[in-house]
């Protein structure tokens, strides 16, 4: 008996492009999701600011306005001013379209990345009505999630962390995330965030400035808890990326007291010079 032919493949779709990674697809549906939460937001009708700090009458007017894009210089005065009266609900105003640059980078404005967590903490998001929190969580999230996927991402892993970090109060759910993520280019992003920080944490410093959300004791808190994971999950990813061994020796020696790390035979007294 003869066996059917096998049908045949459908054609490929020309005017369609690939499907999305996982993480990407994860990302682009918690961005249509802060645009449908926060449509129609708008500042409150009494929100007012100063003329020759912050910027126009006019300008001022169109946070007033719902769902109106801002220039990029505009966006930029208006999420990192600190002095709104309201600043939770001129973060809301805005939030769709801060969301999307955020995910580019910032552009013109990225040296200003790490004052970002400090606006999200400032507006106290955890305490919006539920289903807005939960918007700007899972877009943290799912940013974060992308982020650490991605090789080269807009937002470099050492500076996202503390955003998140700040966003939320709390730097713990974002390890859990690297932690369970078991992926290669998660492994290098924690190679490169060792390389930037090390030098901080060896000094028992926090390697990023923290001056608005934590006070000094529990600035310190969040250096232990971060100092402990890295000593706990660094050094098998390290070598699995095949990092240099001051970098890996850098990571030792977290574990060790501090006055101890300096009689270590491979303490980095090289940074002296």
């Amino acid at each position: 008996m003869t066996e059917p032919a096998p049908a045949p493949a459908p054609a490929p779709s020309h005017g369609s492009a690939p499907p999305a990674p996982a993480d990407r697809a994860r990302l682009d549906r918690a961005l249509d999701r802060l645009a449908v939460t926060f449509r129609g937001m708008t500042a409150r009708a009494d929100e007012v600011q100063c003329e020759c700090h912050w910027g126009s009458p006019q300008e001022l007017a169109l946070l007033k306005l719902p769902d109106t894009e801002l220039d990029p210089d505009l966006l930029h005065r208006t999420w990192s001013a600190p002095d709104w009266s309201d600043h939770g609900a001129v973060l809301r105003r805005v939030l769709p379209q801060f969301a999307r640059e955020l995910t580019g980078g910032l552009g013109a404005h990225a040296y200003d990345i790490g004052n970002v967590g400090t606006s999200f903490h400032r507006a106290a998001w955890q305490q919006w009505p539920a289903a807005q929190s939960a918007a700007v969580r899972e877009f943290l999230h799912a940013w974060w999630a992308h982020t650490l996927l991605t090789p080269d991402p807009a937002v470099p892993v050492h500076e996202l962390l503390p955003l998140c970090a700040e966003a939320s109060a709390d730097i713990g759910p974002w390890l859990a995330v690297w932690e369970d993520l078991r992926h290669p280019v998660a492994d290098r992003h924690l190679t490169d965030t060792v390389d930037q920080w090390e030098w901080d944490l060896l000094e028992d410093a926090l390697p990023w400035r923290s001056w608005f959300v934590w006070s000094e004791e529990e600035a310190e808190d969040v250096r232990t808890e971060l100092t402990a994971w890295l000593v706990r999950e660094a050094p098998a990813r390290l070598r699995a990326t095949g990092a240099l061994a001051e970098l890996q020796h850098a990571v030792r020696l977290l574990g060790l007291a501090h006055a101890d790390r300096w009689d270590d035979p491979h303490a980095p007294r090289h940074r002296y010079a």
